[in-house]
């Protein structure tokens, strides 16, 4: 757009006059040359930590800068120079490593000129403030951290001026919003950070200055180590959790089910395995459609859900067939459980919206437990078949029915009904 690219060569013009218009340099040149090798090595060497955020078709680097401290340090012409030396050498690397943006050129101009001018009015700031807050204790501190939101707020405002000429912001809220999500600390840091290298600086303490700066540099990464193991982590599992989660009900799916089976397999433990599926589901979809169909789907999971504890395990094993794992109870507790559960199916309809007009369906469900302990003699997945042939028998047996077997005691089959 040419009104950002005049918005943004403005504030390159600026800062070149305002710099040039400071006077000279305002410390020896073979000190400010050591200092700018410093400052430009680190400076460089920072560029891989920064965050990159993307504001619609603007692209930003979120790290922290060090010009505060080389502006009060050598002045407003001096601080030209280190960002031009700075500013290109990074845009030469990213052109090699095929890693610049189409208007990365445009945006060494920006960042040249935005830093270069923000710096200069700190250090007119600076020069005319410090003999006042130097009187009170911790005057130079608060100084410093009163130029660090001087400088942020130039920049938000810059910033907000080339979101509004991209679209990116559209009125007022767009706006505040935008400064709000400058974080507190990295200003804190920013403002300690340049304080602590002016001082070394003015003292010429090299080996203080070096430390800093690597402390510095140690801090950043490990923070931004520790920030992408927690993102990957949380990528991880939020990718396991789309693996082994039904999308339909938001309840385990027949491949975590799986995986639970060879857990508990030979864990020695007593365990319910409940297999449960909707009476008459095609009738639903039939007299309906399939939407109202997955309503009751979806209502059925949470009716089963709503039963059981945190150690007990749902899973959607097949279109309306689901499967319950229910552990630390004995037999009677899982008969008891079960009869509790399908007297809540039959009383709590599920809700639908058909045509346009909200309807109730009601239903029922039939049920097969097969209570055993796990072991070396009898695979969980042959339980899970036992079960299935108890939910089998009590549909046979007219629906809406519970057939419950303990394979522990060797009890014949128990048929238990609701009319």
């Amino acid at each position: 757009m040419l009104r950002l690219k005049i918005f943004i060569i403005s504030i390159f013009l600026i800062s070149v006059i305002v710099a040039v218009a400071s006077g000279p340099i305002m410390v020896d040149l073979p000190v400010y040359i050591k200092a700018l090798l410093l400052f430009w090595l680190f400076s460089t060497l920072y560029t891989h930590l920064n965050i990159v955020v993307k504001k619609g078709k603007i692209k930003m680097d979120y790290g922290i800068s060090y010009g505060l401290a080389m502006g009060l340090f050598a002045g407003p012409l001096g601080l030209l120079l280190f960002e031009i030396v700075q500013r290109f050498i990074v845009y030469f690397n990213r052109k090699m490593t095929k890693t610049a943006d189409p208007d990365e050129f445009l945006h060494v101009f920006y960042n040249i000129g935005a830093f270069t001018l923000n710096n200069s009015i700190a250090y007119y700031v600076f020069t005319a403030l410090y003999p006042t807050f130097s009187q009170i204790p911790f005057g130079f501190w608060f100084l410093i951290v009163l130029l660090i939101i001087i400088v942020s707020l130039l920049s938000d405002t810059y910033l907000i001026i080339i979101l509004s000429i991209t679209g990116d912001i559209k009125n007022r809220k767009d706006a505040i919003d935008f400064v709000k999500s400058r974080s507190v600390l990295d200003m804190g840091k920013t403002a300690f950070s340049n304080g602590l290298l002016f001082i070394f600086l003015l003292e010429q303490r090299w080996e203080m200055l070096l430390g800093l700066f690597i402390l510095n540099y140690i801090v950043s990464r490990s923070f931004l180590e520790k920030s992408q193991s927690i993102q990957n982590k949380i990528e991880r599992d939020k990718f396991k959790q789309m693996a082994y989660t039904d999308f339909l009900t938001e309840v385990y799916n027949r491949a975590f089910m799986d995986k639970k089976m060879s857990e508990l397999n030979h864990s020695g433990e007593q365990i319910g395995i409940i297999v449960a599926d909707i009476d008459t589901f095609k009738k639903i979809n039939d007299n309906y459609n399939h939407a109202v169909g997955d309503r009751v789907i979806q209502h059925f999971a949470s009716i089963l859900q709503s039963f059981l504890s945190e150690d007990d395990c749902l899973f959607r094993s097949g279109g309306e067939e689901f499967t319950i794992f229910l552990r630390n109870r004995d037999f009677k507790a899982c008969v008891d459980l079960v009869d509790t559960i399908q007297k809540g199916v039959e009383n709590s309809p599920a809700s639908a919206e058909y045509k346009n007009e909200a309807i109730s369906i009601p239903y029922t469900s039939s049920f097969g437990l097969y209570f055993y302990k796990t072991n070396e003699h009898l695979e969980i997945k042959k339980a899970y078949v036992y079960a299935d042939d108890l939910l089998l028998q009590s549909k046979d047996q007219g629906k809406n029915r519970i057939s419950v077997k303990n394979g522990l005691a060797d009890l014949p089959l128990s048929i238990r009904y609701t009319n």
